[in-house]
C-alpha cells in the first residue's frame, strides 16, 4: 500500500507512521513534496469535513494529471473548538491570530477571549480532526476524531502542537505540553482516533 499524506508537518507524519505500524499495515508513506505538489489550496469550506475533502480532491486532481494512479491520498483538517466561544476558533484555528502569528500570540488571544470564564466548567472545548481518504479507484470516505477537554487558565510550556499549552484533556489536570510522553499517549489524541477509524475502513476495503 502506498499513501500520499497531504502534509509537510513532521509531527503529523510521525503520528501517521505510528498508526500504520499499530494497525499492521505494510505501507510506504509519501508527502506532497515527494510527488512535486506545490500548489496553494484554498480552504474555503465551512466545516472540517469540507476543508479536508477540498485538500484531498486538489491532490487527486494533481495525481491524475501527472499519472500518479497507484496511491491512496489522505488529507486532514483539524482545529480547536471552544464551547464558550461558539465553537471558535474552529476551522480558523491555524490563522486565529493572523496568518503569521506565533504560537504565543495565538494562545494569548485565546486566553484573552476566555478571561470572562473563570470557572473551569465554563471552559470546555474539544480538539477535532477529520481525515479524508481517496482510493486509487476514486472511492472516498472520511473519519472524525475528537478529544474533549478544557482551556487552562494560563498557558503551560510552549512548543509541540500549537494549542497544547492551554488544552487540558478530559481526565487530566494539566495541559498537553506539560505531560510526559506516557501521559500524552493516554490522552486519546484526536488525530490518532481519526486515523484509527480511517485505517479500520481501509481494512474493510481489503487493504
Amino acid at each position: 500500500m502506498k499513501i500520499i499524506y497531504g502534509t509537510g508537518n513532521r509531527g503529523k507524519l510521525d503520528a501517521m507512521r505510528k498508526i500504520i505500524k499499530n494497525h499492521g499495515f505494510d505501507a510506504e508513506l509519501y508527502t506532497i513534496k515527494d510527488i512535486g505538489f506545490d500548489k496553494e489550496i484554498i480552504e474555503n469550506g465551512k466545516t472540517f469535513e469540507e476543508n479536508s475533502e477540498i485538500k484531498a480532491k486538489a491532490i487527486k486532481e494533481f495525481c491524475n494529471q501527472n499519472k500518479i494512479i497507484d496511491k491512496i491520498i489522505i488529507t486532514d483538517d483539524a482545529g480547536l473548538c471552544v464551547d464558550a466561544l461558539n465553537g471558535a476558533p474552529g476551522i480558523y484555528t491555524a490563522r486565529y491570530a493572523g496568518k503569521n502569528a506565533t504560537q504565543e500570540e495565538k494562545l494569548n488571544k485565546l486566553l484573552e477571549n476566555m478571561k470572562l470564564y473563570t470557572n473551569m466548567e465554563d471552559r470546555t472545548c474539544k480538539f477535532v480532526c477529520v481525515l479524508t481518504a481517496i482510493l486509487p479507484d476514486g472511492k472516498k470516505f472520511s473519519a472524525r476524531g475528537e478529544c474533549e477537554g478544557k482551556i487552562a487558565l494560563k498557558m503551560g510550556k510552549l512548543g509541540g502542537i500549537t494549542y497544547g499549552p492551554v488544552f487540558i484533556p478530559k481526565g487530566f489536570d494539566k495541559p498537553l505540553s506539560d505531560m510526559t510522553e506516557e501521559e500524552y499517549a493516554k490522552s486519546h489524541n484526536h488525530r490518532d482516533l481519526a486515523m484509527s477509524k480511517l485505517f479500520s475502513k481501509l481494512k474493510e476495503e481489503g487493504y
